[in-house]
């Protein structure tokens, strides 16, 4: 499924945080979202997720207003991770993955069980089935959390941080398996390594617009990242992969 970000604006309190925003993921493609801290990559996903609606602009999935469709309907092709998911009742693991069923009316029990039992292995949190979710790591909350974003079955995942209080092999892992699974994705990424291993294409959003996409090789470059994000990057080849990283300094003082 196709996901077309068509010039949207996001305006609150007097101030324009998201700015003209034009932005395509092809079905079955990994976009990732990168920017310093504050440049509007959450404010523009929770529009994306409909948790917030656009000043101007529209979202669309294969050429429909996202914003225009039914709540369920939507939800039945689009799921997501929000950076925080906050949690009031302590429900267990397994009840929290069984909420990405919700949206599929022709479900049943056993298909539900089933669904949520691979979701639950694929994210290595079989085992904490019947814990409460409320006494989880952070670690733990987040596999859980992809885990229900996962039995959802979507056509098309928001990622905001995904990697966020995992350890570095749950991060290769949730990543990897994310992208295997097939979906659209959207996802803002912090590290840029990840994003330059994992993404087909990269947008870089700063001050709410967009000064750079393409793919990852073409768009992580110096000039680029010392503008950006106030650092001097060193690109070198992963000698397994072949992907791009990026050793990082401080830059230079200016006299």
């Amino acid at each position: 499924m196709r996901l077309d970000i068509d010039e949207v604006t996001i305006e609150a309190a007097g101030a324009r945080l998201v700015d003209g925003i034009r932005l395509s993921a092809g079905s079955g493609t990994f976009v990732g979202l990168v920017g310093p801290n504050g440049s509007g990559k959450s404010t523009l996903l929770r529009s994306v997720y409909r948790a917030l609606r656009p000043t101007g602009g529209v979202v669309r999935l294969d050429g429909e207003d996202l914003h225009a469709m039914d709540a369920r309907a939507a939800a039945r092709v689009l799921a997501a991770l929000p950076q925080e998911s906050p949690a009031e009742f302590d429900f267990t693991v397994a009840e929290v993955v069984a909420m990405g069923r919700l949206p599929h009316r022709d479900r049943t029990a056993a298909s539900d069980r089933e669904i949520c039992a691979r979701a639950m292995t694929r994210t290595g949190v079989a085992h904490l089935a019947h814990r409460g979710f409320l006494g989880l790591s952070g670690g733990e909350k987040q596999r859980v959390l992809i885990a229900r974003a996962l039995a959802q079955q979507p056509r098309v995942l928001v990622l905001d941080e995904p990697t966020n209080h995992l350890d570095i092999a749950h991060q290769l892992d949730v990543l990897s398996l994310v992208r295997a699974g097939g979906p659209t994705v959207l996802a803002a990424l912090h590290d840029l390594n990840l994003a330059a291993a994992h993404c087909d294409v990269l947008y870089v959003i700063a001050g709410g617009r967009i000064v750079a996409s393409g793919p990852p090789r073409e768009v992580l470059r110096p000039p680029l990242l010392a503008e950006v994000f106030g650092v001097r990057a060193h690109p070198v080849t992963h000698p397994e992969t072949g992907a791009l990283q990026l050793l990082f300094d401080l830059l230079p003082p200016t006299t």
